[in-house]
């Protein structure tokens, strides 16, 4: 592996497992160094960590080992990659807040390396709102989370709260560092929209609909793997921000529009997978509204259509849109590839078991303008399907740019 990665351990029953992620990453070919807060070392001690890594563990700020350096500015610039496991509720906590009152917490405000984090805790505290809370504000900041697993814990309790496997994060780091380095969207600024818009009639109510954004996340992700500078623009939903990727939380119809456009002139490929709604109340209460006595009408207007305005607006970018259908799927996505400008759709059927809103799989069809054709995709997970459906699209560019 040929890299530099400091494994930040802090306090719980969990520290076992660090020393055999410091042991199988040292037999992966890393160069690996050990930082301990005083509560790690009541579990085991940095004799232990010191034998794997063969080198020095740090335990304390003001023990410096080399007085030509400053120990954790100099940790902190050494790493290539910084993992903390375990990972307590205590040390998110105060990284979330930007605490740094011991080594651990000073390099990881210190460091300009990734950092990846391994939580390990009781179930109830990883699914206290605070620690949720501390999660999603760093996720937002640019961390990454090895998510725990689930099954027996030391506390006695069934759940999810153990640390992942040493084997499983191993690999996931091999993976990050065997990377090509010329990815294909590498320089290329994307923007998605995914999940549903809220359209508000009073403090308790909302127009919407069932998208749950899993599409869209996952096409984030997969832009952001291949290399791409991605915007997220999103509605209303509870999904972790992917990874590298930066997210923009919207409601409305008209906040995702603004969003876009705020976006959309230097894009390089926009994808406009969200649901946004068609319509909007004419009025929107401040109070509450009351029942009365007999039926109630709303009167809606239209919303701004996002994806035609985006069809107009376009010069050099690619525009693909998405079309959830119940019936004629393919021949209303040709419709709305040609009426609003798009150089690719992607049309879904919300009425398959294996598709639509809310599921992990979806089944689609990519209708391209460029090189018109169709292009069936059957049932797969959204994660992978977002990955195939861009690398047959800048296949398709490709082609293209081949040709002309």
């Amino acid at each position: 592996m040929n890299k530099k990665i400091l494994v930040c351990v802090t306090g719980g029953i969990a520290v076992y497992k660090a020393v055999a992620l410091v042991s199988k990453l040292a037999q992966a070919g890393a160069e690996v160094k050990v930082m301990m807060t005083e509560s790690a070392m009541e579990f085991v001690t940095p004799l232990s960590f010191q034998v794997m890594s063969r080198n020095d563990v740090y335990v304390d700020t003001f023990d410096e080992k080399d007085s030509r350096v400053i120990a954790h500015i100099d940790l902190a610039d050494w790493a290539d990659l910084v993992v903390v496991a375990p990972a307590t509720a205590n040390v998110i906590g105060k990284l979330a807040n930007g605490i740094a009152d011991n080594m651990v917490t000073t390099t990881l405000l210190a460091t300009t390396a990734e950092v990846w984090i391994a939580p390990a805790m009781n179930v109830h505290m990883y699914e206290n709102k605070s620690v949720i809370r501390n999660i999603n504000r760093l996720h937002e900041d640019g961390y990454r989370f090895i998510e725990p697993a689930e099954g027996f814990l030391a506390c006695g309790y069934v759940g999810k709260g153990r640390l992942e496997e040493p084997e499983k994060i191993v690999e996931l780091i091999k993976d990050r560092f065997s990377q090509p380095v010329n990815l294909p969207l590498t320089g290329k600024k994307v923007v998605v929209t995914a999940g549903p818009t809220r359209e508000r009639i009073d403090p308790v109510r909302y127009i919407s609909n069932f998208s749950s954004g899993k599409m869209g996340y996952s096409l984030a992700a997969a832009a952001a793997a291949l290399g791409a500078e991605t915007i997220l623009v999103s509605g209303p939903v509870e999904l972790p921000k992917p990874e590298g990727v930066q997210l923009i939380k919207v409601e409305s119809a008209a906040e995702m529009l603004e969003a876009v456009l705020s976006n959309f002139d230097d894009a390089d490929v926009v994808i406009k997978s969200a649901a946004v709604a068609d319509y909007r109340p004419k009025e929107q209460h401040s109070q509450k509204m009351k029942k009365q006595e007999g039926d109630s009408f709303i009167a809606l207007e239209r919303t701004t259509d996002i994806l035609k305005t985006l069809g107009e607006r376009k010069r050099n970018q690619i525009l693909v849109g998405f079309a959830a259908e119940t019936n004629d799927a393919i021949e209303y996505g040709k419709k709305k590839l040609s009426n609003k400008n798009l150089d690719y759709i992607i049309v879904n059927d919300v009425t398959d078991p294996d598709g639509g809103f809310g599921n992990d799989t979806n089944v689609v069809t990519l209708l391209s303008r460029k090189v018109p054709g169709t292009y069936p995709f059957e049932a797969m997970q959204k994660k992978e399907l977002a990955k195939v459906l861009l690398q047959t699209i800048l296949k398709l560019e490709s082609d293209v740019d081949n040709d002309s």
